[in-house]
C-alpha cells in the first residue's frame, strides 16, 4: 500500500513538472510573412536591340586639290556653322594659274580688237569691190577665232578661280568636328584614304539596329497595316537606353526598315530618329533601342517571390488555414523585375511575397497583406532614371 502511494505521488510530481515545462516554453507562433494577392492587368514588356548612334548628316570633308595643309581653323569636337572656315591649303600655285588666266584674257581681248580693226578696214573695200570678198571672209574668221579664244580664256580664268576657292575648305552644314588625322604642314590630295575630318549634324540623331529573320517576322506581324511601311507607322514610340543604363529623356520613332536582309548576318536593319536639342548624343555612341509591347490580362509575379527547382519556377501559394503550398508557374515573359505568368496561378490567389527561403509545403504562416500596386508597378521598368 505504501509503495502504491509513493508511486502515485511520484507520478503526480512528474505530471506537474511537465505542465510547468509547457507553461515555461509555449509553442512557437506561425511566422508573419508579407502576402501578395495576384490580379490580372495590362503589362508592358520591352524588346531590346543594340544600336549605334549617327548624326542625321555625316559629311566626310575631303580636299578637292592637292597641296600643303597651311592652316587648321578648328579643333576636334568643336561645333561649327555652315560656311565657317575649317582648313586652308597653300594656294600660291593655284593663284599663279589664276593670274596667268587673267593675262590670257587680256591677250585675247587685244587680239579681238586687232581682228576687229582689220575687219572694219576691209569691209568698205569689199563693199566698193576694190578687193576680193575672200579677204573679208578671212578677216571675219580671224575675228571669230579671237572671240572664241577670249571666251576660252574667260572659262580658264573661272576654272582657276574655282580651284583657288577649293584651297579654303568651309563647313557644308552645321555640326560637330570629328577626328582630324592630319597636322599643319601635311601634304594632302584627292587620293587620300582618310578624310580631313567628318562633320556630324546631331540636332537629330539616327539609331541603327538590326533584327534576325525570326524576330522581324514576329515583330512586324503584331502591327496593323497592309504594307511594311504602314506597319512601321503604327509602331509606338521607342526608348533609348544609354551605356550607363539610364533612359534618354526624349522618345524616338522608328521611321524605316531596309528593303532586304543581310545575307552574311541574316539580319535586317532598322532606323529610328531621336531629337537631340541638348547635343547629348554624338555619332558613334552605342546604346539599346527599347520597343514597348503591351500585354493585356496578364498575371504579374515578382521574381523575388519565386524560386527555381530543376529549371522550373515555383511560388508558395497561401491556402486554407494559412497553409502554404509550392506551386509551379509557367513564365512567358518578363517586365522589369516581374514575371508574366500564363499558368499555375489564378486571379485572386495569394502568394508569399518574400521570406520564402525556409518555407516548406504545409507550413502555416501569419499573412501580412501588402499593396499590389506598390510592389508590382514600382518595378515594372528597372532601366533607371531619364537623361
Amino acid at each position: 500500500m505504501n509503495k502504491l502511494i509513493t508511486y502515485l505521488l511520484y507520478a503526480g510530481v512528474i505530471t506537474l513538472a511537465a505542465c510547468a515545462g509547457k507553461a515555461l516554453h509555449p509553442a512557437p507562433q506561425p511566422p508573419a510573412l508579407p502576402v501578395l494577392k495576384i490580379n490580372a492587368g495590362a503589362a508592358t514588356t520591352w524588346l531590346e536591340y543594340p544600336a549605334t548612334i549617327e548624326g542625321t548628316t555625316n559629311v566626310e570633308i575631303r580636299p578637292q586639290v592637292s597641296g600643303y595643309l597651311e592652316t587648321i581653323f578648328v579643333q576636334e569636337g568643336a561645333y561649327v556653322t555652315k560656311g565657317q572656315p575649317l582648313f586652308k591649303i597653300n594656294s600660291r600655285e593655284y593663284r599663279e594659274l589664276s593670274n596667268n588666266a587673267s593675262a590670257n584674257i587680256q591677250g585675247t581681248n587685244a587680239a579681238i580688237q586687232k581682228a576687229q580693226v582689220e575687219y572694219d578696214r576691209l569691209k568698205p573695200l569689199v563693199d566698193n569691190q576694190v578687193i576680193a570678198e575672200v579677204q573679208l571672209k578671212t578677216a571675219k574668221a580671224n575675228l571669230d577665232a579671237a572671240k572664241a579664244a577670249h571666251s576660252q580664256a574667260i572659262s580658264s580664268k573661272g576654272s582657276a578661280d574655282i580651284t583657288v576657292g577649293y584651297t579654303l575648305i568651309t563647313a557644308p552644314v552645321n555640326g560637330y568636328i570629328g577626328h582630324i588625322p592630319y597636322k599643319q604642314g601635311s601634304l594632302i590630295g584627292k587620293g587620300e584614304s582618310l578624310p580631313l575630318t567628318v562633320l556630324s549634324d546631331v540636332n537629330n540623331v539616327h539609331a541603327y539596329f538590326s533584327m534576325s529573320e525570326a524576330d522581324f517576322l514576329s515583330f512586324i506581324s503584331t502591327y496593323e497595316g497592309k504594307s511594311t511601311e504602314e506597319k512601321i507607322k503604327n509602331i509606338p514610340t521607342v526608348d533609348l537606353q544609354l551605356p550607363d543604363n539610364t533612359l534618354y529623356k526624349s522618345k524616338g520613332k522608328i521611321e524605316l526598315v531596309q528593303g532586304q536582309f543581310d545575307r552574311s548576318s541574316g539580319t535586317i536593319s532598322f532606323r529610328a530618329i531621336f531629337p537631340n536639342t541638348e547635343k547629348l548624343l554624338r555619332s558613334g555612341l552605342t546604346a539599346k533601342i527599347r520597343i514597348p509591347s503591351v500585354h493585356e490580362n496578364q498575371l504579374l509575379v515578382p521574381q523575388e517571390s519565386t524560386f527555381e527547382l530543376q529549371d522550373k519556377v515555383f511560388v508558395f501559394a497561401v491556402g486554407d488555414s494559412n497553409k502554404v503550398i509550392s506551386r509551379q508557374i509557367a513564365v512567358n515573359g518578363k517586365t522589369g523585375s516581374n514575371y508574366l505568368v500564363s499558368t499555375g496561378l489564378k486571379t485572386g490567389e495569394s502568394i508569399v511575397f518574400s521570406g520564402i527561403q525556409r518555407l516548406r509545403d504545409g507550413a502555416v504562416i501569419t499573412p501580412q497583406p501588402i499593396s499590389t500596386d506598390s510592389v508590382l508597378h514600382a518595378s515594372l521598368d528597372p532601366a533607371g532614371t531619364h537623361k
